[in-house]
C-alpha cells in the first residue's frame, strides 16, 4: 500500500474468511510508522472490506511531545488589566432590591403615558425616545399595540402630509418591526426633476435614518441616502465653523453609523446625555432610563464575575479576551432576560480567540496540521498529545457550551 511504503508501515492482522470476501477486523489491526502508534482503522460498524490489494489504507501518526522542546513564536501580548481579582472585585449598589422597586414603579407610570399618548406623530416619536433610551423591551406590547393601529389606519395621513421628518420617522419604525411600508410614500418630497426638495435638518436626518431600510432594487431609497449624505456632511462642516458643536456632533455620529448599526447600550448611554438636556423631554422617562441603565450594568458585573473559563495557565500565551467576549455578547442580546445566551457567546466567541492566537503564533505547522485532523474528527480519543493539555482545555471549554 503506497502509504505504508512512503512511511515505512508495518501492517499486521488476522483475517476472518466470509464467502466471496476477505475481510479485516479492525480490533486486531495494529501499524506502526516508524516506532510512532497509529489508531485503527477507521468502520461501518463491522470490517473493512478489501477489495483490491493496493487499495490505500488511512494512516495517522501519533506525535509525541514527551521531552521536546519546541522553540515557539510569541505575540508578546499584554496581561489583561481585566484580571480575576479585579473582576471580582466589581460592586454596584444597584444590585439593591430598592432600585428595582422604584424601577418597577416606574415602568407602571410609563405604560400610563404610552397609554395617554393619542396623536400619531406623538405617539411614534415616544417610541423611537423609548428605543433610544433602552426601554423598549419593557413596553414591546404597547409598541407593537400602537404600530400595528398606525399601519392599518393609514389613510389618514394629514398629520405626515408634506412633513418629511414624520413620513421618515414612520416608515423606519413600521419597517423595522417588519410592516411593509413602500418607498412611493417619499414621492411626495421631489421635485420636478426627481430630486428630493428639504431644508429641514430634522427631516433630512430622518430620512438618512430610514434609508438604511431599504429593500434591494429600491431606487428611491438609494437616491433618499445619496441625497441625504451629502446634504449632512455639509451641515457638519458648516455647523462645525459657526461652533454648533451640538449639531455638529449629531451630524456626525449619523453619518458614522446608523440607528440601525449602533450597539443599544452604548446608544443609550450617549441618548440619555442629549435627551437630558432637550426642552421637551420627559422626566419620568429620563430618570427610569438612568435607573435602567445602572442596574443592566451591576446585572452585566454579576454574568461577568460567574463566566469561568477553565483554559487556566497552560493558555497563558493567548490573548485574555474575556471581557471583550463579553462585550461582544451585549451588542447581539442586552435585555437581563438573556443571561445564558451571552454566557454561551462570550465562551465561544473567548474559544475562538485563543484558537485564533494559536494559529497566529503559538503552534507550529505539525502541530496545526494534527489539530484540524483532530477537530474535523470531532472526538476525544486523540491520536496525537497536542502540547501543555491543549486539545483537553480547548475542549473543556467548548463542553461547557452544551
Amino acid at each position: 500500500m503506497r502509504i505504508f511504503a512512503k512511511y515505512n508501515c508495518k501492517l499486521a492482522y488476522t483475517t476472518s474468511v466470509y464467502p466471496m470476501s476477505s475481510c479485516i477486523n479492525p480490533s486486531t489491526l495494529a501499524t506502526s510508522v516508524n516506532g510512532f502508534k497509529c489508531l485503527p482503522l477507521p468502520t461501518n460498524r463491522a470490517a473493512i472490506r478489501i477489495m483490491a490489494k493496493n487499495k490505500p489504507v488511512q494512516c495517522l501518526v501519533s506525535a509525541k511531545y514527551d521531552n521536546l522542546t519546541v522553540d515557539r513564536r510569541s505575540a508578546n501580548y499584554q496581561p489583561s488589566i481585566w484580571d480575576h481579582d479585579f473582576l471580582q472585585s466589581l460592586n454596584s449598589n444597584y444590585t439593591d432590591e430598592t432600585y428595582k422597586r422604584r424601577a418597577e414603579e416606574l415602568k407602571g407610570k410609563v405604560m400610563t403615558t404610552i397609554k395617554d399618548v393619542t396623536e400619531p406623530l406623538d405617539q411614534l416619536e415616544l417610541i423611537d425616545n423609548l428605543q433610544r433610551l433602552g426601554l423598549a423591551y419593557h413596553f414591546e406590547t404597547e409598541i407593537r399595540n400602537i404600530l400595528h393601529n398606525n399601519y392599518n389606519n393609514n389613510k389618514d395621513y394629514n398629520w405626515r402630509k408634506e412633513n418629511l421628518y414624520a413620513t421618515s420617522l414612520e416608515f423606519r419604525l413600521l419597517r423595522q418591526h417588519g410592516y411593509p411600508v413602500s418607498q412611493d410614500v417619499f414621492n411626495g418630497f421631489k421635485d420636478d426633476k426627481g430630486g428630493f426638495i428639504c431644508n429641514d435638518f430634522k427631516g433630512i436626518i430622518s430620512l438618512h435614518e430610514a434609508s438604511y431600510y431599504s429593500l434591494e432594487g429600491e431606487s428611491i431609497m438609494e437616491e433618499a441616502w445619496q441625497f441625504t449624505s451629502k446634504h449632512l456632511k455639509e451641515v457638519m462642516i458648516s455647523k462645525s465653523k459657526q461652533g454648533d458643536v451640538f449639531v455638529a456632533e449629531q451630524t456626525k455620529r449619523a453619518l458614522e453609523l446608523p440607528l440601525l448599526w449602533k450597539v443599544p447600550m452604548l446608544e443609550a448611554r450617549w441618548f440619555i446625555d442629549v435627551y437630558e438636556k432637550r426642552e421637551d423631554k420627559n422626566h419620568l422617562l429620563l430618570e427610569l432610563a438612568k435607573l435602567e441603565f445602572n442596574v443592566l450594568q451591576a446585572i452585566y458585573q454579576e454574568e461577568l464575575k460567574d463566566v469561568v473559563i477553565g483554559l487556566g495557565e497552560k493558555l497563558s500565551f493567548a490573548r485574555d479576551s474575556l471581557v471583550a467576549s463579553f462585550v461582544w455578547s451585549l451588542g447581539i442580546v442586552f435585555e437581563p432576560q438573556f443571561a445564558y445566551c451571552r454566557r454561551i457567546l462570550t465562551i465561544t466567541f473567548a474559544l475562538i480567540s485563543v484558537i485564533d492566537d494559536i494559529y497566529d503564533a503559538y503552534g507550529t505547522l505539525d502541530e496545526l496540521e494534527l489539530f484540524v485532523d483532530a477537530v474535523e474528527r470531532v472526538g476525544h480519543q486523540l491520536c496525537f498529545e497536542p502540547p501543555s493539555g491543549l486539545y483537553e482545555n480547548l475542549f473543556s471549554c467548548a463542553l461547557q457550551l452544551g
